[in-house]
């Protein structure tokens, strides 16, 4: 049995000859461990002596620590103890209240200067110059404008559906989104705690800072969640974790292909993580390099840049009979492939900006769709995000055929708040989606149609085909730039 140790004990080993730190109320003799330490020794002599907690929850999954290290002891009361707080921190200023928050442009600015550096750099992120996130995504669904019909009874409006299996109070959900520690202690399970309180269907990413299993103990009965999958360069570790994703009842697997190598994520590259970071899903861990502390692509190492088209068939054995989606499809002649490949789902998106600039918006691919091969839309299921700010924006994409819309950063932003940001953002979206539709003189999900929607205004930036309209040259195999 550990014996309990005083504040000043362990303040006396503050140095690299003896450096102890206090974590959750235990003690840790890190002193052979300075020179292992993926993030360097300075980073822990930093907290030498004291209480190393704040440091390392802003980083690292509560359980990491015990798996590696074994307590010398105990101190109850390590609260007084004064340490220096690491430059991932949060803001000082006091956060304004929830209620204040009327929009996701609420939870986005509250959460840039509240938000510790890091975390905002890399929710914040995109790639290279950020068109796609911040002209793109955004600017096509203002370019959408509404028909509004009059005169329809509209007293009461149903928002609800249900999406691949799962039963959901309205036809978003929350887009899965990576390393959710760095916004709230208890990350992607705060998160589903807030979906459940919502009634929304969470995607959880391959990358999440807690395991699958901690994540979907949250869960309360008949709650969806979705396992984003980035699939590993080991097979069978991609196997071995889509049979336990089937096994704790998971309901879907969205399938990421947009990102076989991590885009160039300036902002995120800028700001240095404190130390090692740490997936407690894919296991993977990372830290700063020569090239920056970007979380993207530290983190993204395990990937597979080889995964092809051939693969969804041992993806689709290995996921147990769990609808299948492909997600970051960019084109209607991948759309129409992947139907053909048998999915359950194409899941339209360019990563929120953040691999390729320039990459077209999903409601674009989607307009595609209905230029190139509309056939496909009673064939799959079609999901699209990226861009999505208002109720507005998920009514237009719905109009367009699809079958469910997901929302990512502002989730991100408002788990700021914990499970409650989660409940009042999502409040948010579904008034805005429900007074849309009463506006448009629809009360049923099924009403929804292009023809409540005038996309003239870029129509003719929808491409008509795999091939350029009207170049026809190709570069021969053997010239020569």
């Amino acid at each position: 049995m550990s014996s309990e140790l005083s504040l000043e004990e362990v303040a006396k080993h503050n140095d690299p000859a003896s450096c102890w730190l206090i974590i959750h109320g235990s003690v840790y003799d890190v002193t052979e461990f300075l020179t292992q330490h993926p993030g360097g020794s300075q980073t822990l002599l930093q907290s030498a002596g004291t209480d190393a907690t704040s440091a390392y929850d802003s980083v690292h999954h509560p359980l990491l620590v015990s798996q590696h290290l074994t307590a010398i002891g105990t101190c109850p009361s390590s609260s007084l103890i004064k340490t220096s707080p690491p430059t991932t921190t949060p803001s000082p200023l006091s956060k304004p209240p929830l209620h204040s928050h009327l929009s996701t442009h609420d939870f986005t600015h509250t959460a840039s200067l509240h938000l510790s550096p890091k975390a905002w750099s890399f929710a914040s992120s995109a790639a290279t110059d950020c068109i796609t996130h911040t002209q793109l995504n955004p600017n096509v669904f203002s370019l959408i404008t509404l028909r509004p019909r009059i005169l329809r009874d509209v007293t009461a409006c149903d928002i609800s559906t249900t999406i691949l299996g799962c039963r959901t109070e309205a036809p978003f959900f929350i887009a899965p989104m990576a390393m959710q520690r760095l916004f709230h202690l208890e990350g992607e399970r705060e998160m589903s705690r807030g979906a459940a309180g919502a009634g929304l269907i969470q995607g959880v990413s391959t990358s999440s800072s807690f395991p699958l299993d901690e994540i979907i103990a949250t869960a309360v009965e008949g709650q969806g969640h979705w396992l984003q999958l980035y699939v590993n360069k080991n097979r069978e570790k991609t196997v071995t974790l889509l049979q336990e994703a089937v096994k704790l009842g998971y309901k879907a697997i969205l399938v990421t292909v947009d990102a076989p190598v991590m885009g160039k994520r300036e902002a995120d590259e800028r700001v240095l993580l404190d130390g090692t970071i740490s997936s407690g899903t894919s296991g993977q861990k990372g830290q700063n390099d020569k090239r920056g502390g970007g979380i993207g692509r530290i983190m993204g190492q395990y990937v597979d840049a080889s995964l092809r088209w051939e693969d969804l068939r041992w993806i689709k054995v290995a996921a147990g009979g769990l609808p299948v989606v492909v997600k970051g499809v960019q084109t209607a002649a991948d759309v129409m492939e992947a139907t053909r490949r048998g999915v359950e789902g194409v899941y339209l998106s360019n990563h929120g900006g953040r691999s390729l600039d320039t990459s077209p918006p999903a409601i674009m691919t989607l307009l595609e769709i209905h230029t190139t091969c509309p056939e496909v839309l009673g064939k799959v299921k079609i999901f699209v995000d990226g861009g999505v700010k208002r109720g507005t924006d998920i009514f237009k994409a719905l109009c367009l055929g699809a079958t469910g819309v997901g929302v990512g950063r502002p989730f991100l932003y408002a788990l700021n708040y914990g499970k409650k940001g989660v409940e009042h953002l999502a409040d948010i979206l579904k008034d805005e989606l429900q007074t849309t539709m009463r506006m448009c003189g629809v009360t049923k999900l099924s009403e929804l149609h292009p023809g409540l929607l005038n996309t003239a205004a870029i129509d003719h930036l929808i491409p008509g085909g795999e091939n350029h309209e009207w170049i026809t040259w190709r570069r021969k195999e053997k010239s020569r730039l």
